[in-house]
């Protein structure tokens, strides 16, 4: 079953010459995979009264032609695969004419909100998504982001705007901190039209996180960590 919804580029979804921002590509994909899972009775409104929920634990996206300001685009998920406690979601995103623009693959658990614990998925749950195993955007699995030798280190305290409804720092909120830590010159002069982040542990308001900087083959690297464990790692290409 592939999903789709249409979405148009706002204003505060631009940065430089006036192109769709990263977040604002991962914001739809995010949007599209939560309607998708409304519609078959797990979506946002469903939560309280059935205690479960998706948690993602993978991003990756990559931007063959960035979108512009009032841009009309058409998004469509699908669920790609689906193995005892981890699904996985493919996107493409369309402009006017039918072209991809942009595509992006994803990895989840589904979660029992009270207990805190992975929900094993089966076929009553896995059959209502009706995966379509033949279509992938990536011809390989996500690989694991490796952590290099960091150039330096910086410090990020975790604010209100970061925080979501299950009051945890936001999946996006991941790429604005990444975003602090780049140095000037890398901000302003790469476009990045790769991305890839991979969640380890959850962040809550206040925490101070140390923010490890590294660059490998291109990549440039920021591994989020908390008590010296890893809470995310964000690669930017």
């Amino acid at each position: 079953m592939i999903y789709s919804s249409n979405y148009k580029i706002g204003i505060e979804d631009i940065g430089m010459n006036n192109e769709a921002s990263n977040k604002a590509l991962l914001a739809i994909m995010e949007d599209v995979a939560g309607l998708h899972s409304a519609s078959v009775g797990y979506g946002v409104f469903e939560i309280e009264t059935k205690k479960r929920t998706w948690i993602l634990l993978d991003w990756k996206m990559k931007v063959i032609k960035r979108p512009k300001y009032n841009d009309e685009i058409k998004a469509e998920t699908w669920s790609r695969k689906i193995e005892k406690l981890y699904a996985y979601r493919d996107f493409q995103l369309k402009d006017k004419e039918g072209n991809i623009i942009v595509i992006g693959t994803s990895r989840w658990i589904f979660i029992d909100i009270d207990r805190r614990r992975p929900i094993r998925l089966t076929a009553d749950i896995t059959d209502l998504y009706e995966s379509e195993i033949d279509k992938n955007v990536f011809p390989e699995e996500m690989e694991d982001v490796k952590c290099e030798d960091y150039l330096f280190k910086k410090e990020y305290y975790v604010q209100r705007r970061d925080i979501d409804m299950n009051e945890h720092m936001h999946n996006l909120g991941y790429l604005d901190m990444a975003y602090e830590i780049l140095p000037d010159d890398v901000y302003k002069n790469k476009i990045f039209d790769n991305v890839r982040i991979t969640y380890k542990k959850e962040i809550v308001y206040g925490e101070k996180i140390e923010c490890y900087y590294s660059e490998h083959n291109d990549k440039y690297i920021i591994s989020a960590k908390t008590k010296d464990k890893i809470n995310a790692v964000i690669e930017l290409y």
